[in-house]
């Protein structure tokens, strides 16, 4: 007689989110591992569930809602939003956890140092410490600024990429590489990758570096542009940016310190990517090549 070994189930927060999205693309046609999404939004869940997917609703801000999301899950891949309330939000989800049986955790937090003073980053930090102390199995992934970010906030506009740091360096890493990180370490499992911290930061530019770099893609002419904190804050002030007020400051202090050298490991190379996923890390410049047509688009 033969027996079968038991196909872990992979629970992933965030699932219709930038990285999450990707995480379960990489591993929803796999034999070896089962995966469960998540949706806060009930038309959305009902909808998923009539199609006959794996899904769980689950709502960060109830924790009633956390015990049938997890029942049967052995491994979680935790993303929140950036506010406060994260800290509540993971406390909760991985006391439930543990409960619920899951045999490991996978968070995504931010490429901080222990001594960091960055409002945000240290709610990531401590969330860490929590989960370390939780007696549950654990990997942290620490990304630096994602690339996804000059097709949003930094997108080049113009004629011009603009950063809020001052003349700084800036250390990036693709989204695409985060989630192939995260759908590997998830796979794979504890056995492998309990209680490891891997560093994704793949490749240091400034303004003008980033520029010269869209400038060779595009074909047009792009102009590094250098603003400091003052001016990014000048921009939530104005309310263009829709954000809870708390990780406003945050983003604020963020850009203060990395301008006057505060958060100096900001602009460092720490590349884990081809240690757990066995292929380079994405440049820079391959990745606007990806994106050449929305970065096109963006800079009209």
């Amino acid at each position: 007689m033969s027996h079968s070994l038991k196909v872990p189930t992979v629970l992933v927060l965030g699932s219709t989110g930038q990285i999450g999205q990707l995480i379960v693309k990489k591993l929803k046609d796999r034999t070896d591992v089962k995966v469960r999404v998540t949706s806060r939004r009930r038309a959305e869940y009902e909808q998923l569930k009539s199609k006959g997917i794996d899904i769980a609703y689950l709502d960060l801000d109830r924790a009633e809602t956390f015990a049938a999301a997890l029942a049967g899950v052995d491994r979680v891949f935790l993303i929140t939003g950036y506010s406060v309330a994260m800290l509540t939000q993971s406390k909760v989800l991985i006391d439930s956890a543990k409960k619920a049986g899951v045999q490991h955790i996978v968070h995504l937090g931010i490429f901080g140092e222990w001594d960091c003073t960055d409002p945000h980053f240290a709610w990531h930090q401590l969330i860490e410490s929590y989960m370390k102390t939780s007696g549950m199995k654990w990997t942290n992934l620490h990304p630096n600024m994602f690339m996804e970010n000059v097709l949003a906030f930094f997108a080049p506009k113009n004629g011009k990429f603009t950063t809020y740091w001052g003349d700084q360096r800036m250390g990036w890493v693709a989204g695409q590489d985060i989630a192939t990180v995260a759908a590997q370490v998830l796979l794979e499992g504890p056995e492998k990758h309990s209680s490891k911290d891997y560093w994704m930061s793949t490749e240091v530019l400034d303004a003008s570096g980033i520029a010269a770099i869209l400038t060779e893609v595009l074909g047009q002419d792009i102009k590094g542009e250098v603003k400091s904190h003052q001016d990014f804050k000048a921009v939530f002030i104005g309310g263009s940016v829709a954000v809870e007020d708390w990780y406003a400051e945050g983003a604020i202090e963020f850009t203060r310190q990395v301008s006057n050298g505060e958060m100096g490991y900001i602009g460092t190379i720490r590349n884990d990517v081809p240690f757990i996923t066995g292929e380079a890390a994405l440049t820079f410049r391959q990745w606007a090549m990806i994106h050449k047509k929305e970065l096109a688009q963006a800079a009209k």
